[in-house]
């Protein structure tokens, strides 16, 4: 081989540049988002510049593959724009967040800057999330579902870190500029989506690709990642575009990040944040929680309750004491599905109401939020036209 030949060689890889190898394909066609779908975040969240995949970090939130993968090989580079970067790629993840979280149940690889501890690093961490299942390669100081590098090998902000990760049969294993230095086996769920992950800090993904292995099989339902249903967010993180603010509630209503927060003076109830757009037969997916107080007292909430059927309202979410609903500080998930004038509804996965008729229920109109509280928080508000 010439000097010239040795020198681009060596330039090439010192650059970062992913090699070929056979049976590779890309998850990024440089120019689009394509292949990827929004979750959670706003739209100008994640953007696609010079054939990177760009993130600012606000808000806290995740786009995911359009498909689920079961055994395969990713590669990918991330850059940290800026010191103590924060971000994550999501394996083996949901298609929604969990409840009350604005991240997903996944296996999180994670992606942070100059943070490290004797319970967590900035050199490649593999650990569970909200409800996924997995052993560390090597156990944990603390005893919890996270594997520490064996080596500290990442780069810091400005410069390209590679990661490989092989998730095959329950088993995940992540290697970090040409090394493996962490992981975990008996993983669940053990097929899902690929996600990456908003959390605070501009970052940088380029070069992403993925081998697909063999599929283990027909896998119990307990090993397969929630499936996309339809839902779409109404929320995105940042603006109440999509919803009407009354006027004179605009100090008591605002974005709080991933949440939308609420907070009057006394316990008392206050006007509904409405969507701006009217539905006919829906599922809608809400999350609350009162912030740092009791439950209201059943009667402000039987009050609320009464004066549920607002004009042109077709479905309401607002904390209610009592039932599966927990205690403050803790988050609740609703899930209303209205058809015609009928109602199911569940509350942190039991049903409260089944197939119940609604008087004067409008055919078409609008998903109302109201609180019931002093302080109370929603999130991860999805709704899903019914066909």
């Amino acid at each position: 081989m010439s000097r010239r030949a040795i020198f681009l060689l060596v330039g090439a890889l010192s650059i970062g540049a992913i090699q070929p190898e056979p049976g590779f394909v890309p998850l990024l066609d440089g120019t689009t988002l394509k292949g990827w779908v929004n979750i959670n975040c706003a739209p100008d969240t994640f953007g696609v510049r010079e054939g990177m995949i760009t993130s600012t970090g606000v808000p806290v939130c995740e786009i995911r593959t359009e498909r689920m993968y079961e055994n395969f090989v990713l590669e990918l580079e991330y850059q940290h724009v800026k010191p103590l970067g924060n971000a994550g790629v999501f394996i083996w993840a949901d298609a929604l967040p969990a409840r009350g979280q604005p991240f997903e149940r996944a296996i999180e690889v994670q992606v942070l800057d100059g943070r490290n501890s004797e319970t967590y690093t900035s050199h490649g961490d593999v650990f569970a999330i909200h409800g996924a299942g997995l052993t560390p390669d090597r156990p944990h100081p603390k005893g919890t579902m996270r594997s520490l590098p064996s080596e500290h090998r990442a780069k810091g902000p400005g410069e390209w870190n590679h990661y490989r990760i092989t998730a095959n049969k329950g088993s995940l294993k992540l290697a970090v500029n040409g090394k493996e230095v962490s992981g975990g086996y008996d993983i669940s769920p053990r097929k899902g989506y690929i996600a990456l992950e908003s959390e605070g800090a501009p970052t940088l993904f380029r070069n992403i690709r993925i081998r697909e292995l063999l599929s283990a099989g027909t896998l119990p339902p307990e090993q397969v990642a929630a499936a996309d249903a339809g839902h779409k967010a109404l929320y995105d993180g940042k603006t109440m575009t999509g919803w009407q603010l009354p006027p004179d509630q605009a100090p008591r209503w605002r974005t709080n990040d991933w949440t939308i927060a609420y907070e009057a003076a006394i316990p008392a109830p206050g006007k509904p944040l409405l969507s701006s757009d009217p539905y006919g037969d829906i599922e809608v997916i809400a999350d609350w929680r009162w912030v740092d107080e009791a439950e209201p007292a059943a009667s402000q909430a039987a009050a609320v309750v009464s004066a549920r059927m607002l004009p042109g309202v077709r479905t309401v979410v607002m904390p209610q004491p009592g039932g599966p609903a927990q205690a403050a500080g803790k988050w609740n998930r609703v899930v209303q599905r209205i058809e015609g004038n009928r109602l199911t509804m569940t509350v942190n996965g039991t049903v409260v109401l089944a197939d119940v008729p609604q008087d004067r229920l409008p055919a078409r109109g609008r998903i109302a939020l109201v609180p019931a509280g002093r302080k109370v928080e929603f999130a991860n508000v999805f709704v899903r036209p019914l066909p």
